[in-house]
């Protein structure tokens, strides 16, 4: 009967928050409480109300109460660390709000606020680190773009703040701060460039600046021209395979970018985002990522060399 109560009361503070009142499903919450003090769900849907009417040091005793009863809740620990940011209580905010993304990594929201919580510390390295893995999960996050394009402006990386002013822009395309934002970085990288002189030339460079002449152009294919099969066949054959390598080659490559790289990027950011990680796991992570970037290089010079090889033969080919 009295599980009945407190689902029945859940139930009208629900109906009276859809309906903006959210003092009375405050009073709701309150007799659910008081039939079942140690209700996760009665303390969540208290917090929220809290929150609503800005009582934010209850709605952070009742994230809080959620987080004692139902230990695997993320959502609670992430909201619980949303409103330790709104108190400026980050140095609690921060822990409540890493067992949030510990317990459900997909979620954009632990992660944005984490970055909330590194910029307001000071940060700025970490907030963009927090804020790109916001992204990554959810890349319509347009708050995560404008916050990162704000540090890269304050400081003076103008070209990423223009990218990531512009990618808040395409999700929210009449966005005033962002278009502020956008126009400040454009003028500021422009301020630069036309102030960017170059370097004294030297007497012996003077003659540099007489137009050389033009390079000859490279022998084009005549339209009219026959493919001989005796003549060409061998290079035709030569050209196919090497072509066909250098598609499997690519295919090698972006193949190591998801399954090498990606993951070794992830692993380290994540060791990144937290200062008091293990040294040891750290190093782990670093060792990963730097043999993973090991491979990648090895790749990218075989495709390079394939890919040589491809235009090579195109050439010989053009000038039989």
């Amino acid at each position: 009967m009295a599980k009945e109560n407190v689902e029945i009361f859940c139930q009208k503070a629900q109906q009276a928050i859809s309906q903006g009142n959210n003092e009375e499903a405050q009073l709701f919450y309150k007799q659910a409480l008081g039939v079942r003090p140690e209700n996760p769900d009665a303390h969540y849907g208290m917090a929220t109300v809290c929150f609503l009417l800005g009582e934010l040091p209850l709605a952070a005793y009742h994230f809080k109460e959620v987080t004692r009863l139902d230990p695997a809740r993320a959502g609670a620990f992430i909201n619980l660390g949303a409103v330790y940011n709104r108190l400026e209580q980050f140095d609690d905010a921060i822990p409540a709000l890493r067992r949030g993304i510990q317990l459900d990594m997909n979620r954009a929201e632990g992660y944005y606020n984490l970055g909330l919580v590194y910029r307001r510390k000071g940060q700025p390295d970490l907030a963009i680190q927090a804020y790109r893995e916001a992204t990554r999960i959810n890349p319509r996050m347009a708050d995560a773009h404008f916050n990162i394009a704000n540090i890269f402006l304050e400081k003076t990386q103008f070209g990423l703040a223009i990218a990531h002013y512009r990618q808040a822009l395409e999700i929210r395309p009449t966005w005033e701060k962002a278009l502020r934002g956008l126009e400040q970085a454009e003028a500021a990288q422009h301020e630069i460039q036309s102030h960017q002189v170059p370097a004294a030339t030297k007497p012996s460079e003077v003659a540099a600046k007489i137009p050389a002449k033009p390079p000859a152009p490279a022998a084009a294919l005549n339209p009219e021209r026959q493919i001989d099969p005796h003549i060409h066949g061998e290079l035709l054959r030569t050209l196919h395979r090497v072509t066909v390598d250098s598609e499997n080659q690519g295919r090698t490559f972006l193949k190591a970018l998801e399954s090498e790289i990606e993951p070794a990027i992830k692993e380290l950011s994540n060791c990144l985002l937290y200062p008091d990680t293990p040294a040891a796991e750290l190093s782990e992570s670093v060792r990963k990522f730097e043999i993973a970037v090991q491979n990648m290089r090895t790749i990218q010079e075989i495709l390079q060399t394939s890919m040589e090889r491809v235009r090579l033969v195109g050439e010989q080919l053009i000038r039989t």
